[in-house]
């Protein structure tokens, strides 16, 4: 299972990835799967166990998202 943060344009999922890495987090830019959709093509994966450390790091930095979702297999 992993968790995963969609976003309406590309720079905000690259500058996510850039800061969670700065905090440690294990993050990793993938394409959205087909069972969601985002309108930049673009989503992270993370630990779900990191869930609130993520969106901490969203709200803290002013990180648009389009959404957080759980996929059982990617």
């Amino acid at each position: 299972m992993k968790c995963l943060v969609t976003f309406h344009v590309t720079s905000m999922a690259l500058m996510f990835e850039k800061l969670c890495r700065k905090e440690g987090m294990d993050v990793k830019i993938i394409p959205v799967p087909r069972q969601i959709s985002a309108s930049c093509g673009l989503a992270c994966s993370y630990p779900c166990d990191k869930e609130e450390a993520v969106r901490q790091v969203c709200e803290k930095k002013k990180i648009e998202t389009a959404g957080f979702h759980v996929i059982e297999d990617l």
